[in-house]
């Protein structure tokens, strides 16, 4: 293995409007990530005569893998460390242009990322904003290269390496951001395309095609789009497993090319592929040397550049349909498949956390969790300029993406199942502004139903759909599919027409009662005490001793630390004590929240759920954000996500205390 890398440059998300105006991401300004600057990295190499090595990413057992890769497998026993020039005399960077054909599998399981690579050939504005010019072995060669890749990826990212040597390729850059070489095993095209491009992935059934599937492919690659297909598998043993045709089960491919060619006196409809293993081609109708070919114009023959076992090859797009599962297309401007002339998207991101107790509710199928979910409000005023029926309706597309995923393997994670739900939603009071931005609650979703949703929940990177729904306002709720699941996503929402698109999230407010209490109800405890105040002490015994009459309650009892905080939070004259008047206040206080505590212990548990606990505060006055939930439940739920008495008085007590300064 030959490795020359510098690091990623990636900015967060929420930034990215205000970089792009500040013209950062490109090739000339690009944003630094871990504090590394590839020019300035080059340049000391040159000055000291050394070649690069990168500390953020060192060549060793690490980088190499966790399991199969990793430091005790036999499979990374003896590896070597190498620079190109080790490995061949004179190593070139790049020798007569870049092709789809340079690419060819080594022995790692990323073929989803070589058949991106290899559609990203196919066009050169592409390719060259993603490997700029200027870069070889030879001249102010310092072993650091620079790879620029996801301008519109909700980050900006600009990576420096140097992939396996020839005849294996395996891109360092995005092993790079994943971890090691293991984490590239498995996955989908799609996303090779996304790092690559910053475009939008859509994936196609080939069993369940739209009408104009064959238009959809075309269009798709006149316009430069990056195409991607595979067969399915039925059980592992299916897997790269070669079909009697020679097509390869659970591969990934390359579409490359369109054509329709005259047969026979007519029509038909050709599709070529691409095989990143160099090899292996189809051997059926339309293959490398097939009788088809003798029946068509010599000239036609000629200009469709057949080359024998090369990887690429024809078939006619009947046999593709019948034999391929799968398409995915990355779209560069993503209504490309839908219009003859191109027009842009008006394009909003966010970015979001699923979070255990508070923010990760799982799918619909967990009605009472459901609604903790981030939701977003996407608010459509105008209609399609051409809709393509007489049904009045917009356009939009809904792209939801988990970040990081890959990286979680070294510690047993994996991609989640995450799909996403689209509401209507009717604003209670109609202005002009419309719905206010409040997080909906359950019953809004007990009692209404989803206008659309994503087609299916699934275990991938990233899940789209393009949606058609009349004016109006709606609502995105993302998920994974079972509650409890963490992790981190970025929501994308392409709109044909401008709109109004926010998060729906609570202002944070506090409703704090009035301080003025009743002497009815504490005589009992002033005759307990000599000098007419409590120290920390003596709430403690007096609000255990109360709480331990309830036996509808679970609770460990109020700590020392506890008491400690509703005496800084009551006592006025700074006394370290509780008068008569302060006591009173507290206790009103803490009677109060009984009651609302429970009447959110639903099930009657003595405890409360994190979910039952969110509506338990807003009830008590205080509205929190998503943000806020999550800080809360970590603090005050158990492992079990449920919050006992004591801890739900606490919560409360730090969250007057917050509002009160």
């Amino acid at each position: 293995m030959s490795l020359e890398s510098s690091s990623p440059c990636v900015c967060v998300p929420s930034q990215r409007d205000r970089l792009r105006a500040e013209g950062l991401g490109q090739h000339n300004n690009a944003i630094k990530y871990l504090n590394q600057d590839y020019e300035a990295l080059k340049q000391q190499c040159i000055e000291s005569g050394t070649l690069f090595r990168d500390p953020q990413f060192p060549a060793g057992p690490t980088a190499l893998g966790f399991k199969e890769l990793g430091p005790h497998s036999s499979k990374t026993r003896g590896v070597e460390w190498k620079r190109p020039s080790e490995l061949v005399g004179d190593p070139q960077f790049i020798v007569g242009g870049a092709t789809r054909t340079d690419i060819c599998q080594g022995a790692l399981g990323d073929c989803w990322l070589l058949a991106a690579i290899g559609s990203l050939t196919l066009n050169e504005e592409l390719l060259h904003r993603v490997v700029p010019h200027g870069q070889s072995f030879q001249e102010d060669y310092a072993g650091i290269f620079h790879f620029q890749v996801g301008w519109e990826l909700l980050a900006l990212h600009s990576w420096w390496a140097v992939a396996e040597c020839a005849p294996s390729v395996s891109p360092h850059a995005s092993l790079r951001l994943n971890g090691c070489y293991e984490s590239l095993s498995g996955g989908s095209t799609t996303e090779g395309f996304e790092d690559f491009t910053g475009g939008v992935a859509e994936m196609y059934d080939l069993k369940r095609p739209p009408r104009n599937m064959a238009h959809i492919i075309r269009k798709a690659l006149e316009r430069g789009s990056l195409l991607g297909c595979s067969i399915d598998i039925t059980s592992a043993f299916d897997m790269e497993a070669v079909t009697f045709k020679k097509l390869v089960k659970g591969h990934a491919y390359s579409v490359t090319a369109f054509r329709d060619v005259n047969y026979r006196g007519q029509q038909e409809q050709l599709i070529r592929i691409r095989n990143p293993w160099g090899q292996v081609e189809w051997t059926g109708a339309w293959s490398d040397g097939s009788s088809e070919w003798n029946n068509i114009d010599p000239d036609e023959r000629e200009e469709l550049q057949l080359k024998m076992e090369d990887g690429e090859f024809w078939m006619s797009f009947r046999d593709f349909m019948r034999e391929f599962s799968r398409l995915e297309i990355c779209n560069l401007t993503p209504d490309a498949l839908t219009k003859d002339e191109l027009s842009k998207w008006h394009t909003q991101v966010f970015e979001g956390t699923w979070r255990r107790g508070s923010t990760a509710g799982g799918c619909r199928n967990h009605p009472a969790t459901f609604w903790i979910n981030p939701q977003f409000k996407i608010k459509l005023l105008e209609e399609d300029d051409d809709p393509g029926d007489d049904e009045v309706a917009c356009s939009f597309l809904v792209a939801l993406m988990q970040k990081h995923r890959r990286r979680e393997r070294r510690v047993g994670g994996d991609m989640h199942t995450i799909g996403f739900a689209v509401y209507e939603v009717t604003p209670a009071r109609p202005t002009a502004q419309g719905m206010q931005n409040v997080h909906l609650k359950k019953d809004f979703f007990l009692r209404n139903q989803s206008r659309a949703r994503s087609e299916t929940f699934i275990n991938l990177r990233e899940v789209s759909n393009q949606i058609r729904l009349p004016p109006g306002e709606y609502i995105v709720v993302p998920s994974t599919f079972e509650p409890h699941k963490e992790a981190d996503f970025v929501l994308r929402v392409f709109t044909e027409k401008q709109s109004d698109t926010a998060e729906l999230d609570e202002e944070i407010t506090a409703d704090l009662a009035d301080e003025v209490g009743s002497r009815q109800g504490v005589m009992l405890t002033l005759l307990l005490l000599q000098d007419m105040e409590i120290s920390v002490f003596e709430l403690r015994t007096i609000l255990n001793r109360v709480i331990s009459r309830h036996k509808d309650l679970k609770t460990d009892g109020f700590s020392l630390d506890s008491c400690r905080n509703m005496v800084n939070l009551m006592d006025k004259d700074g006394s370290a004590r509780l008068g008569l008047v302060e006591f009173q206040i507290l206790w009103n206080k803490i009677r109060s929240w009984l009651t609302i505590f429970r009447q959110y212990d639903l099930d009657k548990s003595g405890t409360m759920s994190s979910y039952e606990m969110r509506m338990a505060l807003e009830s008590a006055g205080f509205k929190l954000n998503n943000k806020l939930h999550q800080v809360v439940v970590a603090r005050y739920a158990d492992n079990d996500l449920g919050v006992d008495f004591d801890n739900f008085v606490c919560c409360l007590l730090k969250l007057e205390t917050m509002f009160s300064e």
